[in-house]
Formats: C-alpha cells, structure tokens, sequence
C-alpha cells in the first residue's frame, strides 16, 4: 500500500545517506549515517510515516536534497 506522507525513498549504502522526499510536499531530505538495518526496517510493510517520525526524524542530522538526478544531490545553503 502507498504512503500517505512518504513519496519516495533512496539509500546510498556507500554514504549511507537515506533521502525521503515527502507527499505534502514533495520536498526531499538526506538523512545522514543512517544504518543499514535502519533503511530495511522502514522499507518493510507497515506505517512508513510512523516509522519515520518514530526511528528517523530527529534522530539523524539532515539537509535538503535535490532532485533525484541532479549532479549535486545536496541543495547549496
């Protein structure tokens, strides 16, 4: 079943930067050093706005991110 508040995710695994783009808005965040075990917990079926404001948010350092494609993944300050 599709979310309601998470539009999409990405994980670099290399960084492990977890990016969240949101429905409302459709904006993007790259939460940093998010673990592995993190990542496939929140992908597994269940609430993914629950799990998020549960074992995510607040919980990593984050910053806006650009679109997906774009060469610089993180949006300049």
């Amino acid at each position: 079943m599709p979310s309601t508040a998470i539009l999409r995710i990405r994980y670099d695994a290399e960084s492990r930067t977890l990016s969240v783009w949101f429905v409302p808005s459709g904006c993007g965040y790259g939460y940093l050093d998010v673990p592995p075990e993190i990542v496939a917990a929140f992908k597994a079926p269940g609430s993914k706005g629950r799990f998020f404001n549960a074992r995510i948010r607040d919980r990593f350092p984050c910053r806006p991110v650009a679109e997906a494609g774009s060469q610089d993944p993180f949006l300049r300050p």
